[in-house]
């Protein structure tokens, strides 16, 4: 193996202003770059963690965090386990309110097809929603290239939105440990951290797509990243993973700060994926999921990896500890359970060899990466087919649907097929919302349904179904038993009973 000296890099865009970073490769091919973060003063505890590693899969389906009451990332923790709470009606809700009362939010947006107008929000669009200062906030990025900041109970603006250079498709992660930062990425090239805790709202960061090399196909951010520890853990649509340190802090005057430092990137890809697949679209769409001290994401070329990061804070680089080929498209995030176990959604689009083997519903054990697909549901009745929105788990169910309009109840332990709902609309791409007993999805005909789901053994009753109006691909967050969704039609809605 060569080892290659200095070669070249990278620059990162702090408060508008560039500083260069080296980087180093160390590895044949495209390898990950790392390089050793200062760590900031930890707090002494009177009380040592009984976990002490990233992420604790005793906390699956738990909040992320004892700090901040809410919902704070794209499905709500670091397993992506977490919707809120509830109760979520079982008699028929209505729309509370809705933003902009008047208009709609748009933006024309150029991708590989050319130029089109965007509406509202769409695929994964999940807002956050969270408790500060007395009050409760919701968060969400739309397609008229803003961030918003409104009022829970009325839809009344807290603070004045935050423009960006191009639509924003993903959902938003607001800091887990108090610091009141909005992190985002918008299709205009950057993944960004946003102070809230000043009137108009400030970007303290930015993160180019461009800033890392080799990269692939563009530069959009659909993930909604993870911070733990003072660590930022996100993949772009550049291809990479990335790790930054923070260096949160407080300025003199009280407001908060950063001094971010990447210290860790690796393509989402390999020349095994890229031999096999035949195309250069590994983007990586999904949000980073953490169990124990393993990082999983996957990306467009259905290439699955685990990474160790069990040595980061001691200056260790990560280290690839799992590998699996879903054969296809894998956007949806990946889930973990308890036991560490994954479910993998994937799409149906290349029709290879390799989606017929293993299917578009995979649950996989890591600790077996020789072997680690332990049942796997196939769904390819057509082209395009597969699964777009990111599984739930509730109880021994994983519920999740497909793109041609099925919702699955899957028997966690055995890959059973217990009940399956169809929907009207022809295309769902929502991920499923499941808390005490209520299962919420909406469809591309632009209704909401509610079913009960509370006897995972019998087939789900319906409960109600509200006309939203719009495709709603965005997923719903819910907070003490409000749900805020997007449709594509161009509005936001506030629902309750």
């Amino acid at each position: 193996m060569n080892r290659l000296a200095l070669s070249g890099a990278l620059a990162i865009v702090v408060a508008g202003t560039a500083s260069v970073v080296l980087w180093r490769r160390s590895h044949e091919g495209t390898p990950p770059q790392f390089q050793t973060a200062s760590e900031a003063p930890v707090a002494a505890s009177s009380a040592p963690p009984s976990f002490t590693g990233w992420s604790d899969p005793a906390k699956v389906g738990k909040p992320y965090g004892e700090k901040v009451p809410g919902l704070l990332t794209f499905r709500g923790n670091p397993t992506r386990t977490y919707y809120g709470t509830g109760p979520l009606p079982r008699s028929q809700p209505s729309e509370k309110w809705k933003f902009p009362r008047t208009g709609s939010m748009c933006s024309t947006s150029v991708d590989e097809k050319g130029p089109s107008q965007w509406c509202g929000s769409g695929w994964t669009g999940q807002p956050a929603v969270f408790e500060r200062e007395g009050r409760t906030w919701v968060v969400f990025g739309a397609y008229d290239r803003k961030v918003h900041f409104l009022d829970a109970g009325t839809g009344e603006q807290i603070l004045p939105d935050f423009p960006t250079g191009d639509i924003i498709k993903g959902s938003v992660t607001v800091d887990p440990d108090g610091y009141p930062i909005v992190y985002t990425g918008s299709r205009d090239n950057y993944y960004r951290a946003i102070a809230i805790d000043r009137n108009p709202p400030v970007e303290l960061w930015k993160l180019s797509a461009d800033a890392v090399k080799p990269t692939k196909w563009n530069n959009d951010w659909d993930g909604s990243g993870l911070v733990i520890d003072d660590y930022l853990f996100e993949g772009g649509e550049n291809s990479q993973f990335h790790i930054v340190k923070l260096n949160r802090g407080y300025d003199a005057n009280g407001k908060v700060t950063l001094a971010p430092r990447l210290v860790f990137n690796t393509p989402g890809w390999d020349d095994q994926l890229l031999k096999d697949i035949g195309h250069g679209n590994v983007s990586i769409e999904n949000s980073v999921a953490i169990v124990r001290d393993v990082v999983y994401f996957a990306n467009s070329g259905g290439l699955v990896q685990g990474w160790d990061l069990s040595g980061l804070k001691q200056g260790r680089a990560p280290t690839r500890v799992f590998r699996f080929w879903t054969g296809d498209d894998t956007d949806a995030t990946i889930v973990a359970d308890e036991q560490g176990m994954l479910y993998v959604g994937s799409e149906y689009e290349k029709q290879s060899a390799r989606s017929k083997e293993v299917g578009q519903m995979m649950k996989l054990d890591p600790s077996k990466p020789d072997n680690p697909l332990v049942w796997k549901l196939d769904d390819r009745p057509r082209v395009p087919a597969g699964i777009w929105g990111t599984p739930a788990l509730y109880k021994d169910l994983v519920i999740f649907d497909t793109t041609g309009g099925d919702v699955h109840g899957i028997d966690r332990a055995t890959g059973t097929v217990r009940w399956t709902l169809r929907l009207p609309s022809g295309q769902v791409w929502q991920s499923p919302v499941v808390i005490d007993g209520v299962l919420v999805i909406g469809d591309c005909l632009g209704d909401l349904r509610a079913y009960d789901v509370s006897d995972t053994a019998k087939p789900p009753g319906p409960l109600w179904t509200l006309k939203v109006g719009g495709c709603i691909e965005s997923t719903p967050a819910v907070w003490k038993g409000r749900m805020y969704v997007g449709t594509r039609a161009g509005a936001f809605h506030a629902i309750a009973a």
